[in-house]
Parts: C-alpha cells; structure tokens; sequence
C-alpha cells in the first residue's frame, strides 16, 4: 500500500474517532436527574447538574454559570410536575432554544392536597418504578440528539432498568414483612407520596409538597394528636430540608430518631447516597430500620 494512502487513512480514522468519542452537553435540573442521564449517556455525555447535592430543587436560585450551561446545552432534562418553578426563568435568561426533555412524561400522576388546594406530586421518582420511565424518556431524547450511539444508550438504559426493577422488588419484599400497622413514619416534608403507594408506607409530615410551605400550629397540633394515637414509631429527616420542626414534633410525641433520608437529592461523592440506586436502597434501608425500632 502507498505510503501516502495509508497515511491519508489513518488520518481519516483518527477523525472518524474524535467524533464519535464527541461528548454531548447535558444539562439536568437535579442530581437524581442527572444520575438516570449519565448511567445512559455513559462516556458520550458531559452532565450538569443545575441543583446540586443535598440541594433543594424547590427553592434553588439559578447562578449566571447555570445560564451559561443551558446556553451550551446539546439536550436539557427537567423532571417537571412543577417541581423546578424557577427553570422557565433561567430558560428565558439563557437564551437556550432547543428542546426541554420533561423526563417524569407518561407516568400515572398522584394528586394530592396542598395549602388547601389540590396539586399534582412532583416526587414521582421515589417510586423507583417510576425511574424506569425516566430512564426510557432519557434513551429516546439522547438517541435522537445523537443517533451514531443510539444502540449504545439503548443497552445503557436496559441494563440500568434492570437495576431499577430489581431494587422496586427489594423494597416491596422489605416492606411486606413489617406489620402494616407499623408502616408509619413521620418526616419533614410530604415528599415520599409515590413511594409509600408504592411499596405500602404511610407518611405523616408538618409540611406540604414543597419546602417553602409554613405549617400553622393548628395543624402541627392535630399531626402530634394523630401520631400519639397511632403510634409512630420513628421519626427522619431529609437531607434537603431544615429538621428543626420536624425534631420539635417528635419530641412532643415520643417518636424515635430513625435518621436522614435523601429524597430530592443525592448525596455528595463521599456519602450513602451518591447515586439514585444508592438512594433509594439507603432510604429502603432506614426506613426499614426505624419502623422494626424496638420502643424505648
């Protein structure tokens, strides 16, 4: 072969390469988010995360890098339901006109009660079922945005869902072993809707759907009243939220610490709840723990 020749091929390989090794801009409102986008995208994607760990999607402010991301943005996800009210701000600011990706599309919505008026849950991802339709929601977007590694985000997402699938089965024969009776805990905000319809968990908390709410003290009083009467055992915190109020009950009731739980975001690297899947087994796990607590 020509010298030339081989040189001139070698050369169009190593292009051919670079642009297949061409990663997207990925940006994803909060880290439960952006961990459904990486575990798809792999190496083809860059993610940020708009909300980062332990940080609360409700009342996130955006920063001018969080524009500029957006602005460069090859594909955003939003998980919607309302959850991210400041994003069609920070669209508007960024200039960004391409597509926004609502990853919680086709899922059965919960409706529910909030400050007197009734609202759609935005917590759909704590049913880990419900991940699996994020999850397929992620695989078309980032298979039509680049379709030369569609077939490597379609195994990605098959093999993530079955991850997903199998921890839904882990919770449900967690949580099927307790008594119902004991299924009651008591956390900070009503953000475990989804979650215990799913896996059979009643939740009692001082506040509604969104952190900004501020309980009256009528209705902290009638909660104390229903958890003395029902006796809940055990008490968490999330990892997002100010437990102040939350300690303040369960000490009015008798209540146990049964420690923190991540529910609208990830923990950073280095703690329990870095990943989704990390998440959801850690809160499985705790939750688990506080409601066979032995009483004091």
């Amino acid at each position: 072969m020509n010298k030339q020749v081989w040189l001139a091929g070698l050369a169009l390989a190593t292009v051919a390469q670079v642009a297949a090794a061409k990663e997207l801009n990925v940006v994803a409102s909060f880290t439960v988010l952006a961990d459904i986008v990486q575990n798809v995208g792999g190496d083809h994607v860059h993610v940020t995360s708009l909300v980062g760990p332990n940080g609360d999607p409700h009342v996130y402010e955006p920063t001018p890098q969080d524009a500029t991301a957006l602005k460069n943005a090859d594909a955003v996800f939003v998980s919607g339901l309302g959850l991210e009210g400041w994003m069609t701000r920070l669209i508007k600011v960024s200039g960004y006109k391409g597509s926004i990706t609502v990853a919680s599309t086709g899922i059965h919505t919960r409706k529910m009660e909030d400050d007197g008026k009734v609202i759609t849950d935005p917590h759909a991802w704590n049913d880990i079922s419900n991940g699996v339709i994020y999850t397929r929601n992620v695989i078309k977007t980032l298979s039509a945005t680049d379709p030369q590694d569609a077939a490597e985000f379609a195994r990605n997402g098959a093999a993530y869902i079955s991850k997903l699938q199998a921890l839904d089965q882990y919770a449900k024969a967690k949580f099927a072993s307790i008594p119902k009776a004991r299924r009651k805990v008591l956390t900070s905000h009503d953000a475990f809707g989804y979650f215990g319809a799913a896996y059979g968990v009643t939740f009692l908390s001082p506040v509604g759907i969104s952190t900004e709410a501020e309980p009256a003290a009528a209705d902290v009083a009638r909660l104390i009243t229903q958890i003395k009467r029902e006796n809940v055992a055990a008490y968490f915190f999330e990892n997002s939220n100010d437990p102040r109020l939350v300690r303040q009950i369960a000490s009015s009731t008798g209540a146990q610490p049964g420690g923190e739980l991540y529910v609208e975001a990830l923990s950073p690297k280095t703690g329990p709840a870095a990943t989704y899947e990390a998440m959801f087994r850690y809160n499985v796990d705790t939750l688990y723990a506080g409601m066979t607590k032995k009483p004091k």
